[in-house]
């Protein structure tokens, strides 16, 4: 192996020493300033994002804020809407329930009338046929023939004898 020469290595140091100065003076000359401006305006465009997404972030929070606000605002309405609709159901239900209720009681009160005109009717035929039987007894009783004036007279007691009589009489 060659041995090692120590004489040239303190001019070796020397230059270098210089050479790395004159690099250092170049470099924070010409290219320290460009690089430091490049790295400025990185910093000033990553910190210009960074506001940015935090006002859009904020934007988001309170579009999000508004929006759950109508929601909640919508879902009140629409409980409301349906309140509403249940209660004016409730209304119209008992409003069909009373009309059908007046309209049962007029049915039932017509029909209590017809019965009461057909029972008068009634009463009114089979007084009349009583009446008449009564007549054709009478007569077949007497074996003679009923005046009118008879036959007037047995009438009208025979109606006052029905009138009378608690089969007959009206409730």
């Amino acid at each position: 192996m060659p041995q090692f020469d120590t004489s040239f290595l303190s001019s070796l140091v020397f230059w270098s020493l210089v050479s790395f100065g004159i690099l250092m003076a170049l470099l924070y000359k010409y290219a320290f300033p460009a690089i430091l401006s490049t790295l400025d305006e990185r910093e000033e465009r990553i910190r210009g994002q960074i506001e940015q997404a935090e006002r859009k972030n904020q934007e988001a929070e309170m579009l999000l804020a508004d929006y759950q606000a109508r929601l909640s605002a919508a879902q009140q309405e629409a409980r409301d809407i349906l309140e509403q609709a249940r209660q004016r159901a409730q209304v119209l239900t008992e409003e069909n329930s009373q009309r059908l209720e007046r309209e049962s009681e007029q049915i039932l009160e017509e029909a209590r009338r017809e019965i009461d005109r057909e029972r008068l009717t009634a009463t009114k035929e089979i007084r009349a046929h009583v009446m008449d039987l009564v007549v054709q007894t009478a007569a077949k009783v007497l074996e003679r023939e009923v005046n009118a004036q008879d036959h007037r007279r047995l009438v009208e007691e025979t109606l006052q004898k029905m009138g009378e009589h608690p089969s007959l009489k009206k409730d």
